[in-house]
C-alpha cells in the first residue's frame, strides 16, 4: 500500500477505544473520539478512509454519526461496533449503510480484516469517483 490508511475509531469505552488502537495503529494512522460530537469536529477537517464507531454513547449515538457520514463522506465505510446483541441489528444497520457490524465481545482478526475489507473498498469508490466525477450527480 503507498499510504497508510486513515482511521477515525469512536467508543466511548476508553478499554476498547485503547484496544482498536493498539490493533490498528501499527499499520494505520489512528485517530480517536470518545464521543460522536467530537467525532464530527474531527470529520470536517480530514477525510478517513474507515470510522469504527461504537452505537451507544453519551449523546450524538453511533446512529447518528452514521448518518452523517453517509450525507456527507459517502465514500468512507463504517464499521459499527455494539454491546448490544439483537439479530436485526446488524440487518437494520447494513441497510442504514454501515459497511460491517460487529458486538462486543469481538474477535480483533475479524475486525482487522473488516477495516482491512473497508480500506479496499474505500479506495475503489474514490478512484471511481476521480475517473468519473460526473456519475454521482448525473442522476438528479
Amino acid at each position: 500500500m503507498s499510504r497508510m490508511a486513515t482511521l477515525l475509531i469512536v467508543d466511548d469505552d476508553t478499554l476498547i477505544r485503547d484496544t482498536l488502537h493498539d490493533l490498528l495503529s501499527p499499520s494505520h494512522e489512528c485517530h480517536t473520539a470518545d464521543r460522536a460530537e467530537q467525532a464530527l469536529a474531527y470529520l470536517e477537517m480530514e477525510t478517513y478512509d474507515v470510522v469504527l464507531t461504537d452505537i451507544n454513547m453519551p449523546g450524538l449515538s453511533g446512529h447518528d454519526l452514521l448518518n452523517h457520514i453517509r450525507s456527507t463522506h459517502p465514500t468512507t465505510p463504517v464499521i459499527v461496533i455494539s454491546g448490544i446483541a439483537l439479530e436485526d441489528t446488524a440487518k437494520v444497520f447494513s441497510q442504514l449503510g454501515a459497511f460491517a457490524y460487529f458486538t462486543k465481545p469481538f474477535k480483533l482478526e475479524e475486525v482487522e480484516d473488516a477495516v482491512e475489507r473497508a480500506i479496499a473498498r474505500h479506495q475503489e469508490l474514490v478512484s471511481a469517483e476521480q475517473r468519473n466525477p460526473a456519475a454521482s450527480d448525473a442522476d438528479e
